[in-house]
């Protein structure tokens, strides 16, 4: 619902906000400093609760976990022993954050033992020299949180339909972005990292994967407003100008990834579809361009209490290549279609001319991912143009993915 997500003004809060990403800093160092390492510092992150954000169990004493309650503003702890402690969020300095939090690890049986120095901010200050009267806006980080809610939920259906490698919906201190990965299953070349305060090891660990990215930050990472965010690594080529919704959305040249302003989500009619659509149609961008096999990582979205299909089942789902495609022609523009299980997908294009076509969009509803419905599309566009001598300017980048994967398409190309 709308009510769901509330206005952010990020300048009105900024210095309550920069506070809050230092003290969660310190408990994620903490929780860094006592973890076996997980895949992509997977292992250090926060996650999202109804209360606040939680570090989960750490394995130090009796076991710990941390939550940062951002409704009734505390930082409380929990042991595996039953012991509870708590320290009340609000004006302070980082160091005496710092020493607040090492007292409450030590009042739950742990060792409060952790590398004293933040990450990935500008000119980064010791923790326990960090003296700087901090305020805090107790509204703004509630409303914060119920922003995180919102999102949260959207990722976490997001990822429902993605049977590969996938991150968590998890929120990581270092750059304070609540993020979701999904993964192509290939690796990827070392990254060339130099990021700010982040060892250079931590950085290529993180990225030694190829991703599909997205998150959200509140605010800073060179835009003075909250905004998601989205990004390829390593980077197809195309991905920058790849067609993606909503109208907001737009490619930041500085930052070099598609950003979309949370104003134009949290002002949407439907907020939880405008985010949504960010974060299907930049990955359908950059799995498409770098040539991921879909039809083996993804499934349709998860629905409650409906147990997905396993793939073993396909085979007694008609081949996609039974639903005929068909070709409707309107002169300056023309798509394909076809329906399959009451599903309609297309292929739209126009006509630059007598002799050659551009394709523009594909569209695929999720029920019929991985059932070759869009390659299907594309195959007939191929033969008609071969059967009437007209060439193809594939502009789409799931066309021009499917044309790349099959040589003996490719003499339908321009140029060719």
């Amino acid at each position: 619902m709308k009510t769901d997500w509330p206005q952010l003004d990020y300048l009105s809060w900024r210095e309550t906000c920069a506070a809050l990403h230092l003290y969660l800093q310190v408990a994620g160092k903490y929780r860094l400093a006592h973890t076996p390492w997980l895949n992509h510092s997977w292992h250090a992150t926060f996650y999202v609760t109804p209360r606040g954000l939680t570090s989960s169990p750490i394995p130090d004493g009796p076991g710990i976990e941390i939550l940062f309650d951002l409704h009734d503003h505390l930082v409380v702890g929990t042991s595996g022993d039953g012991r509870t402690a708590s320290f009340p969020l609000g004006p302070t300095t980082v160091a005496t954050f710092r020493d607040d939090f090492s007292r409450l690890v030590s009042e739950l049986g742990g060792t409060p033992t952790f590398d004293g120095s933040p990450n990935e901010v500008p000119n980064p200050v010791p923790f326990r020299e960090d003296l700087r009267d901090r305020p805090y806006d107790g509204d703004a980080v509630r409303r914060f949180h119920a922003a995180l809610m919102a999102m949260d939920r959207v990722m976490k259906a997001f990822r429902t339909s993605f049977l590969g490698k996938s991150s968590p919906v998890h929120l990581f201190w270092g750059s304070f972005d609540l993020a979701v990965t999904r993964f192509s299953g290939r690796r990827a070349p070392l990254h060339p990292a130099g990021i700010p305060a982040l060892p250079d090891d931590v950085a290529q660990e993180a990225y030694d994967r190829e991703v599909s990215s997205a998150g959200f930050w509140p605010g800073g990472n060179g835009i003075d407003y909250p905004a998601f965010y989205a990004y390829a690594y390593p980077t197809p080529n195309g991905f920058r100008s790849a067609a993606v919704q909503p109208d907001a959305a737009f490619w930041h040249d500085g930052m070099g990834e598609f950003v979309l302003p949370y104003e134009a989500v949290q002002s949407a009619a439907d907020p939880d579809a405008a985010l949504m659509a960010f974060l299907v149609s930049t990955y359908d961008a950059a799995a498409d361009l770098a040539g991921w096999d879909r039809e083996l990582l993804e499934c349709a979205p998860g629905r409650p209490a409906a147990v997905r299909p396993p793939d073993a089942r396909r085979n007694e789902v008609p081949a996609p290549s039974d639903a005929p495609v068909e070709r409707e022609d309107h002169g300056a523009k023309g798509r394909y279609r076809t329906v399959v299980d009451g599903h309609e997908a297309e292929m739209t294009y126009s006509r630059a001319g007598e002799k050659l076509i551009i394709i523009d969009h594909t569209e695929v509803p999720a029920a019929l991912r991985g059932r070759k419905v869009g390659e299907r599309m594309v195959r007939q566009a191929v033969e008609d143009a071969r059967r009437d001598g007209v060439k193809i300017i594939p502009l789409c980048p799931f066309a021009k993915a499917q044309i790349d994967r099959h040589p003996e398409w490719q003499d339908v190309l321009r140029g060719a």
